[in-house]
């Protein structure tokens, strides 16, 4: 059984360099298609969060230490 996990973005900060996105195993991560933040960008979100398996790759990528995994 996969090790589950809460994946949390501080989306006021993320740019939407959508490295994230590409290397989740589970595809569970994408860009916000119409809200946009605080600095102008569409940041990245999960989107099925109960599908995450907490293997930590995006907050590994991610250049601004936008996402934090907890395992559950």
């Amino acid at each position: 059984m996969a090790q589950k996990g809460r994946t949390t973005f501080k989306e006021d900060i993320c740019k939407g360099c959508g490295l994230c996105v590409s290397v989740c195993p589970v595809k569970i991560i994408a860009l916000e298609e119409i809200e946009i933040n605080r600095k102008g960008y569409h940041p990245a979100g999960i989107k099925e969060m109960e599908k995450c398996i907490a293997c930590q790759n995006c907050a590994l990528i991610c250049p601004d230490l936008v996402i934090t995994v907890e395992k559950l």
